[in-house]
């Protein structure tokens, strides 16, 4: 090449092959982001449609309500139970006739 040393001319190729790299890695990187992308967008679409099945299956369920409200029952019976068997095991361990004696 005319008006410029070889110097200048090797220069010249060397950054035109370092850009030349550089373009390809960003390729490379911008490629896989769009591969995760996509894969967490399948993620996604898998989600909504699991929570899609999840609220149809519950909408038409009318005994939730009456199960909740019968769980309170029992655990408020049970917890009456208890209150009365921890009064009589104090009462029996006040007269001397402890458990285990």
């Amino acid at each position: 090449m005319p008006g410029f040393g070889n110097a200048e001319v090797t220069f010249w190729w060397v950054a035109i092959g370092v850009g030349f790299v550089v373009v390809l890695v960003a390729a490379a990187l911008l490629q896989l982001l769009v591969s995760l992308v996509k894969d967490i967008d399948r993620g996604v679409e898998g989600v909504k449609a699991t929570l899609a099945a999840t609220a149809g299956n519950t909408a038409h369920s009318p005994l939730i309500g009456a199960v909740a409200e019968g769980v309170d029952d029992i655990l408020s019976e049970g917890l009456n139970h208890h209150l009365f068997l921890t009064r009589e095991l104090v009462a029996a361990e006040a007269m001397g006739r402890g458990y285990g004696r």
